[in-house]
């Protein structure tokens, strides 16, 4: 075998060798910290949901700050950015910051200054819509009926404008399917808050002519 060539398979084995260990263990941090960012935006959500405002948002600004060295860490491989776990941590985040954002009428986080592939921010404003479900039937529990609307609303207008995207999975990573899935949990929530208005009116109804 030539000499040169084979002197030149060193070269590329050992700079092959040692980029792609660097890799991996960029790797197994980015999984570690997608699994705890994930975790965070879960339970941010479920303190948002019982009025743990200082807990959920304790955990949001902790979730913010994951998913952030998370993105640092991986700019330098961006086959890495866009792997599955590290675009499913971030559609987590985005599904987080605007649930929270909903529920408690706050201000929606800023899309620009977010760093994330758009494409994931609106899986994530998917699959926060659907979440709204959770907690305009706890509105309805507590005869807060004029919020539950309201998040309705929310719900509606979410699926208006994620129905108008008709781009291919590859392109969307699967808005479709989310859409379709709100879809249903939208009409669901449709139905249970038009049952419970119906039921208000039926009440007053019945009480306006009791002696």
């Amino acid at each position: 075998m030539n000499e040169t060539f084979q002197t030149w398979l060193d070269e590329l084995a050992a700079l092959a060798e040692s980029d792609l260990a660097a890799q991996n263990q960029i790797r197994d941090e980015a999984l570690a910290q997608s699994r705890d960012l994930i975790r965070l935006c879960s339970n941010a959500i479920r303190a948002g949901h019982r009025d743990a405002w200082d807990e959920a948002e304790t955990l949001l600004a902790e979730a913010d700050r994951v998913g952030q060295e998370m993105q640092t860490l991986l700019a330098p491989y961006p086959e890495l950015v866009y792997a599955g776990y590290t675009q499913d941590a971030l559609k987590e985040l985005v599904e987080a910051r605007v649930t929270l954002a909903l529920i408690s009428n706050r201000a929606l986080p800023s899309v620009e200054n977010a760093g994330i592939p758009l494409n994931t921010y609106l899986n994530g404003v998917c699959e926060a819509a659907s979440e709204l479900r959770r907690r305009c039937l706890d509105m309805l529990r507590h005869e807060k009926s004029d919020e539950a609307e309201r998040l309705l609303a929310a719900m509606d207008a979410a699926y208006e404008v994620l129905m108008s995207f008709s781009y291919p999975d590859v392109i969307t990573r699967g808005l479709r399917h989310k859409v379709d899935q709100l879809r249903g949990v939208l009409e669901r929530t449709r139905g249970d808050l038009t049952n419970n208005l119906q039921m208000e009116r039926l009440l007053k109804a019945l009480k306006a002519v009791q002696p």
